[in-house]
Order: C-alpha cells, then structure tokens, then sequence
C-alpha cells in the first residue's frame, strides 16, 4: 500500500535533520537515503531542496568530524541535484557555496572524494549560468584539473568537460596551454573511446579559438610519434559519429584561422575540413549538430576566396544555407540557432566573390529573410543578419536593386540608435556600403538623420567604430550636393573634422582626408568652404606633408586633397601665396615614390592650367621657383602614368 504524501515528507524532513545528528552512522545512514531518494526522481529532489538538503548537506561535509563515506555520499547527492539543472536548484547550489566544496573535494588527498567531486562538478558544469572565475582563482584548481587528465576514465572524462566549459578568455588559454593541457590531452584523444574524446575535442577547440600561441602549440604536440594534427585528420573519417568528425574540424579550423598552418602548407587537409562541415550541414542531420557545422564553416572560409568558391558549388550548399532560414515544424530555440548559423555561413560565402553573392540574393526570399532577421528579438540573429548584409552589400548591382526594393536600411539604421558595440561595428561597416554613391538608398538614409548618428561614432573611442563613423560620411559626401555636404560640416564640427586629421591612428587619418577630399570637390564647393575654413584646412594637412614619420599612402591621400583646392578659382590662392608649401610640393615632384610624384605634379598641373583666370601669373611665380624645370626633368620617368601627367603639366606652360 502507497505511504500517504504526509508521511512521505515526515520521512524526508527526518533524513534532513538527521544530516545534523551526532552519531556519525546515523548521518551516513541519512545522506544514503536522501541518495536513493532523489536519484531519478526530479519531484523528490525539488521537495528535499525546499527542505533546505543543499545548504545542510555543505554545512556538515565542511565539519571536522565528517567522515570520508559521508562526504563521498553527499558530493554524490550534490551532484544529483546539479543533475535537474533547473534555475532554481543551479541557484542554490551557488549560493550555498556547493562549488567551493566540490573544487575544494578535487584537490583532496582521499581518491574516492576527488572521482566523485570530478564527476559532480561535470555535471554542475553542464549547466548553464554556472560561472569559471572559481577555477581561476585558486591557483591550485587549473594544475589539478590538468594532473586528472591522466587519472581514471571518469576524471579525465569529468575533467576535460570541466576545462572545456571554463576556457572562455585568452588569459584562461594561456594558463591551461602553460600549465600543459595540450600535451596531457591528447592521449585520450588517441585513445578509441568516443566518449572521452569528445569532451577532448570541445577543450582542443576552446582553447585554440582566436589564439595563435595556442595553435601553434597543438600544431607541435604529438604522442607516440603521431602529431595531434594527424589524429585530428583521422577522426574527420566519415566512420566517426557526426559530432566527433565535427569536433575535429573545429579544432582544424581554428588552428588555420589562427595561423598555425596555411592553405600553401596543408590544402588537401583543408578540403577535407571542408567537406566534412558540408556534409555535416546536410537536411538528414539532426538541426543542432548542422548548426555547428554551419557556423564551422562560416569561420573557415571567412577570408579566403578559393574556400568561398569551391564551398559555393559544394553539395548545392547554398540552397541548403537558405533551407537553414525557413521554420518548418522547428521550435523557436532551435530556429533561432538555424537561422544564426545559415546567416552567418552565406555572410562568409558572399564575402568576396560577386557571382556567389549574386546567387545568393537571387534565391528564392533570401532578402525577405535577411530583412525578418534584422528585425528579430533575438540579438544572435539579428547579429547574423547584419553580418549578411554587410556582406551582400558589397555587390556594387545589387546596390542598386534588390536592396532598394527591401530597403534594408530602415532595421540597420533602427539597430544602431541602441545597440552595443559589437553590433554597432557591423551596423556601421554595413551602412558605410549603403551609402556608397552608386547606391539609391543614399539619400533616405540622409534623411532619416543618419548624419548625426555617423558623427556621433567619430567621436567614440573604439577605433572600428570611430573609423565606420568617418568612412560612412566620406561616402556619403562624395559627389554630393552643397546640401549634404553643409549638414557633414555642420552636424560633425569643422574643428572635430581638423582634430581627426592629428589621431594618432592612420587608418583614421587616411579617412579623414578621404572626408575632406569628398568635401573640398566641385568648385563651388571648394571656394565656398576654403572661403569660410581655408587657414585651419591648410593648417590641418601641411603638417602631415611635412612630418618624415607618415607613411606614403597617407601623404598621398594629403597632397590630393591640396590638389582639390587647387582646382578651385579663389581657393588656389591659399597654395600660391605659401611659398613653403610649394616648395613642399616640388620636394615631392622628386620624391622616390611614385604615388607621391603624381600627386604633386597633379597639384601643379591644377595651379597653372592655362585657360583659368590669373594662371599667367601663376605660371611665372612657379617657372621662377623651377618648377617647368623640374616637370621636363621628369619625362625621362619609365612609368608611363607619370610621364603622361607631367607632359599635361607642362602643356599648361605657355
């Protein structure tokens, strides 16, 4: 007959309580109870729970009189409850300070205590929201987890699981690497148990993510003559389960990613990488593994071409990648990450190659997607569509029609006016493509206040983004009307535009100039701002053409923004009546670049072009200085651009 549910709570608040007692069999006897309790039995493990089992069961293994049977019994029972890996049960294992104890049972001199602690700290780490500082801050954790590698199958297995889930930093690599978990890993990845392996592939994969000492490390590991790039080979054979074939890859792939092998030294094992993320990603795999897959593959081809090409006629890939956007019976959990990998993996296959991006837009609603996905709850899709976008922007055709008629512009400019960093990057590397001056979605974008959002990003302090900032504008003032290029000026701050041109950053100088050239183009405009900012623009580009520490590209892009002004009627003044400067400019005439040559003998050319007003004089002030001279010493050049724009030069002279 069933005990009635009163009496089975008497029962259990007795075995609670008896934790406590004072005869130590008595205790053994009730923490062996509440065990056979709560294993498998996820009501009575919510019911001991509110019964305060966590916190006592902590309390007594921390008491000098406990004896070694009982703490193995309640580390096990600990790791029952961290088994139901609800919210509420993970939480008060936390705040009872269960993971002290366990850390603290993994460093014990009792071997039986250090299995158990072992395999209850896997499984508290299997669940999510359980936090990796703890192992970090106590010196000796890292080490011992690295000594269990070596231990018995149920600590190597726990304690790889441990590592992998806690290696989330670039300093966490570094330690584990130092400390010699790349070498004491790999014999269990040799070894044939599946089992083992996998967790072995997941701390591999952790620990070379983005981390090129790393990689380099695992590129010159090796066991019993075997390097671990050859067992990583071999566990890609298709007669591995899907998950450990994957596992490989990941790793392979990080380390290429990383720099550890390039596509020179090893491209027989990168197309092997490859066709097996893209088997991986076929419809008869279950979604979670084919989402690993996918943002696998993603991570491979990112920057190289010939992956991105042969990826793109691999396996009808990119039907598949769009099949990865559509809901079907899926839940919302599952879609989610569907359709974050396939956005990312088409990002990566659309990065370079214009007929592959083509393909892409061209199938069947993938813009419709790309739109819903911009617009998504969710921040890891709407990461994902934005990387998309960002890549599928860079088709200068499709620029001009599939993105018009989706005006995908409206959810990237929307995201950006409250959106983190890392999405504020690629919002803005997207925005800088949209606003390109073949682009018909320019001048919405102007009106819906995308100047005061650009300019803001100039002033921030992370370089990506203060460079998107400038960049965007520079497109958007180049071939503009004097409206556009008024509301640059007035919304960015002449004296902020001037101040970009002394940041310490190149990349940053280099688009500033950019921003001026596009400012200081049509005569009109020209003469209009060199009339009201021509001493501090003057002011700002003289000294980089006369520091001896900024690089030639740089200088180039300086000397043609002088030769914009000097293709304005007033504005020309500014450049005739500086005698250092134009001495600056036959300096360069001479220079050994080339770049640099003909952008200075550009800018002359500009000053004495015969049919402008006053280019008499300006042609005798600069035959007096040399400069005829000069230009008829340069025809003897051997490249050929320079010799034709010094002979139209020298045809202004009369």
């Amino acid at each position: 007959m069933k005990m009635p549910a009163y009496m089975e709570l008497d029962k259990e608040k007795i075995f609670v309580d008896n934790l406590a007692a004072v005869n130590q069999d008595a205790r053994l006897e009730a923490v062996i109870n509440i065990k056979n309790i709560v294993i498998g039995n996820k009501l009575r493990k919510t019911l001991l729970i509110e019964l305060g089992t966590i916190q006592k069961l902590v309390e007594m293994m921390s008491r000098d009189d406990s004896t070694i049977e009982f703490i193995i019994e309640a580390v096990v029972v600990l790791g029952s409850f961290a088994r139901a890996g609800t919210k509420e049960s993970i939480g008060i294992l936390l705040k009872s300070h269960a993971l002290d104890v366990l850390l603290k049972g993994i460093c014990h001199h009792d071997k039986r205590i250090v299995e158990a602690s072992a395999r209850s700290l896997r499984t508290l780490y299997q669940s999510n929201g359980i936090p990796c500082d703890p192992i970090y801050e106590n010196p000796r954790i890292i080490p011992r987890l690295v000594e269990l590698l070596s231990g018995s199958y149920a600590e190597a297995e726990s304690a790889a699981t441990i590592i992998s889930k806690c290696c989330q930093s670039a300093a966490h690599q570094a330690l584990l690497c130092n400390t010699g978990a790349v070498d004491a890993l790999l014999p269990l990845l040799s070894g044939k148990i599946k089992k083992i392996q996998l967790p072995v592939l997941h701390c591999y994969a952790a620990a070379s993510h983005q981390n090129g000492s790393v990689s380099l490390a695992m590129m010159s590991a090796s066991h019993q003559g075997e390097g671990l790039v050859q067992v990583l080979a071999k566990l890609l054979s298709r007669d591995n389960p899907d998950n450990i074939q994957l596992g490989a890859a990941k790793c392979l792939t990080n380390m290429f990613r990383s720099g550890a092998f390039t596509a020179e030294d090893n491209h027989s094992l990168l197309l092997k990488i490859l066709s097996t993320t893209v088997r991986i990603c076929r419809q008869d795999k279950p979604s979670c593994i084919r989402a690993e897959a996918a943002e696998t593959l993603a991570y491979l081809i990112e920057e190289d071409i010939e992956l991105q090409r042969l990826a793109a006629i691999s396996d009808h890939l990119i039907k598949t990648m769009i099949g990865f956007l559509q809901k079907n019976d899926m839940d919302s959990d599952t879609y989610n990450l569907m359709r974050e990998s396939g956005l990312k993996a088409l990002a990566s296959l659309g990065a370079t190659d214009e007929n592959i991006r083509k393909k892409i837009i061209e199938s069947d609603s993938t813009m419709d997607h790309v739109v819903a996905g911009l617009e998504d709850v969710n921040p890891h899709v709407q990461l994902a569509a934005v990387k998309c976008l960002h890549s599928l922007s860079r088709s200068v055709q499709q620029l001009r029609t599939s993105f018009q008629d989706t005006a995908v512009w409206k959810p990237i400019v929307k995201i950006m006016h409250n959106a983190d960093e890392g999405m504020l990057t690629v919002c803005s590397s997207a925005l800088c493509n949209l606003l390109l001056e073949f682009s018909p979605s320019k001048e919405p974008i102007l009106e819906a206040g995308a100047v005061a959002l650009l300019a803001g990003l100039t002033r921030r302090s992370a370089k990506p983004l203060k460079l998107n900032g400038i960049w965007a504008l520079m497109n958007m003032a180049y071939q503009a009307n004097e409206t556009t290029k008024n509301k640059i000026m007035e919304v960015l701050g002449p004296a902020h535009l001037f101040s970009l041109l002394e940041d310490p950053d190149t990349d940053v100088v280099m688009k500033a100039l950019g921003l001026m050239r596009n400012l200081l183009s049509g005569r009109e405009d020209i003469n209009r701002i060199m009339n009201v900012h021509g001493n501090h623009v003057m002011n700002s580009v003289k000294p980089i053409l006369d520091s001896e520490l900024q690089k030639v590209e740089v200088k180039e892009q300086a000397l043609c923004v002088i030769a914009n002004i000097a293709n304005g009627t007033s504005a020309k003044e500014f450049i005739v009546r500086d005698e250092g400067l134009l001495k600056r400019l036959m300096y360069y005439m001479m220079h050994e670049s080339v770049k640099l040559q003909m952008a200075a003998t550009y800018c002359i050319s500009n000053l004495v072009w015969n049919t402008e007003e006053g280019a008499m004089e300006r042609q005798v002030k600069l035959r007096d200085m040399g400069v005829q001279k000069l230009l008829q010493s340069l025809l003897t050049t051997t490249d050929a651009h320079l010799f034709e724009r010094v002979k139209t030069a020298l045809q202004q002279f009369t």
